[in-house]
């Protein structure tokens, strides 16, 4: 056999990994961590107000953010971005929905239901994987 036609042959060999960016190591999406794919999450907003309404919470934040500088000076939303940042980090294990209480509590949606209070049930959640995985793929052990 002679290996001097396949070391060309490996030499001639690309590697096409950095054509799909959503793709793992095999060149497939990894489903189990970042769920189906769909078309609608590449999609550019089709009406105007859709950007404004999925930043709404962001907009609103800011201007609750510049107000209360304005008011109480620059320590006040300093320390109010410092509890929502400690209220953001207390969470369940990776497999378990959170329910984010401290958070709504800091912003106090907690007093009003809307819309995801009702239709955002975690027992009708489709993300749903191994547990061990998803632990040990926080921890970075996998």
């Amino acid at each position: 056999m002679n290996t001097r036609g396949l070391r060309s042959q490996l030499k001639d060999t690309v590697a096409v990994t950095g054509l799909c960016p959503q793709a793992g190591a095999y060149g497939v999406q990894d489903t189990l961590r970042k769920g189906f794919t769909s078309v609608k999450n590449e999609l550019l907003p089709s009406h105007p107000l859709e950007l404004s309404e999925k930043n709404f919470q962001l907009n609103q934040d800011k201007m609750n953010f510049a107000t209360l500088r304005n008011i109480q000076g620059l320590h006040a939303p300093l320390k109010l971005q410092m509890e929502y940042r400690a209220a953001r980090q207390i969470q369940r294990l990776p497999f378990l929905q959170s329910s984010n209480i401290a958070l709504d509590t800091l912003r106090g949606s907690d007093e009003y239901i809307g819309f995801e209070d009702i239709l955002n049930d975690p027992a009708q959640s489709e993300v749903m994987g191994e547990p061990h995985i998803m632990v040990e793929y926080k921890l970075g052990v996998l």
